[in-house]
């Protein structure tokens, strides 16, 4: 069973940068669309940034100029730079990915189990 895997998240001050990184668990055969979405506690999960296989990008107006998503389509890994963070950015952060773990597939939807990230003096 593929799983998308998160890593970089952490405790980082005010005004600091973090870069988070997501990748399936296994072999695939090709992924469509990459995503991040966050929950801070106590809201509902957003979209933060998606990044599709032409390497287009959107972002949300409040993290525009701040994150950037990128995706390395040969390792099949999407990346999230976070720069200028503040304490409104805090929450676990989720990776999306639409999939084919092979070729005959159907693109799927696949979610990381999710890495904390707090922005905290």
């Amino acid at each position: 069973q593929v799983q998308l895997v998160e890593s970089g998240g952490g405790l980082v001050q005010p005004g600091g940068s973090l870069r988070l990184s997501c990748a399936p668990s296994g072999s695939i055969f090709s992924i469509y669309f990459m995503a991040w979405y966050r929950q801070a506690p106590g809201k509902q999960r957003e979209w933060v940034a998606g990044i599709d296989i032409g390497e287009r990008t959107n972002y949300r107006d409040s993290v525009k100029g701040r994150f950037t998503i990128s995706r390395d389509n040969a390792k099949d890994t999407v990346f999230l730079q976070m720069n200028s963070l503040n304490p409104e950015d805090t929450a676990v952060y989720y990776c999306y990915a639409d999939l084919k773990v092979i070729s005959t597939d159907a693109w799927r939807a696949y979610w990381g189990q999710g890495t904390q990230v707090t922005v905290s003096s």
